[in-house]
């Protein structure tokens, strides 16, 4: 049964933010200015996203920052294939407030609603533009746990907002010192088309290199029966 909604917070305090992002640039202007704006946030973190926070943050790291891996009670598979596709972290991004089930499946699996989520995805298009590029170069470069992200966050604007351009990071921080550390639903409305746009545009490139890919030659891959 689709959940149809209609009581609504306008402004949502940004308390737990998701940052798991390919680009890094400018996270020394967001991540400073969100503890500036709210010393109780907290940051959950994947992989070399973690490493990055924990260096910027330096002696504070501890008070702020939690891996993704510790929250969820799952280590990253190898190479980082699976990261953020848990059951704990979606409950996060898609619960709705004055939903009593919802409220219920977060305590039961302990669980904490998450307010927003800073992701951008596998460089895939500056991959298979470099000369000589394989296909299974590029099949690996094929983001999956950030796009679901940033579906679920865009999707669920009601709470949460959805943030994928590191360019929006100061004129998000003014948004928040304005509203006193929340952001309203006009805002998150606004983060969450770009946010579609944006992983449209990443399955679009995905599907034009693979439409002109002839054949599986250029993979090289050792065939092996089982």
């Amino acid at each position: 049964m689709v959940n149809i909604v209609e009581q609504v917070d306008n402004r949502v305090a940004i308390r737990r933010v998701l940052v798991s992002v390919s680009d890094k640039s400018h996270l020394d202007v967001l991540i400073p200015g969100l503890i500036a704006i709210n010393p109780e946030v907290h940051l959950y973190a994947t992989g070399g996203t973690f490493r990055a926070l924990a260096s910027l943050l330096g002696d504070q790291a501890a008070r702020y920052l939690t891996p993704v891996a510790d929250y969820t009670g799952q280590p990253e598979t190898q190479g980082g294939l699976v990261k953020t596709l848990d059951f704990k972290l979606y409950l996060g991004l898609l619960t709705e407030t004055y939903n009593p089930a919802h409220q219920a499946d977060l305590a039961r699996a302990g669980a904490l609603a998450l307010d927003m989520v800073v992701a951008n995805l596998y460089p895939f298009a500056a991959t298979v533009s470099q000369p000589g590029v394989t296909l299974e170069q590029a099949r690996a470069h094929i983001d999956i746990g950030g796009p679901c992200m940033l579906r679920a966050a865009a999707k669920n604007f009601l709470r949460v907002a959805a943030v994928v351009d590191p360019a929006d990071y100061a004129p998000l921080l003014t948004q928040l010192r304005e509203g006193d550390g929340a952001l309203d639903l006009s805002a998150r409305f606004e983060l969450a088309k770009k946010a579609f746009a944006h992983t449209a545009q990443y399955d679009a490139a995905i599907q034009d290199y693979l439409a002109h890919q002839a054949s599986l030659s250029s993979a090289r891959y050792v065939f092996q029966d089982l």
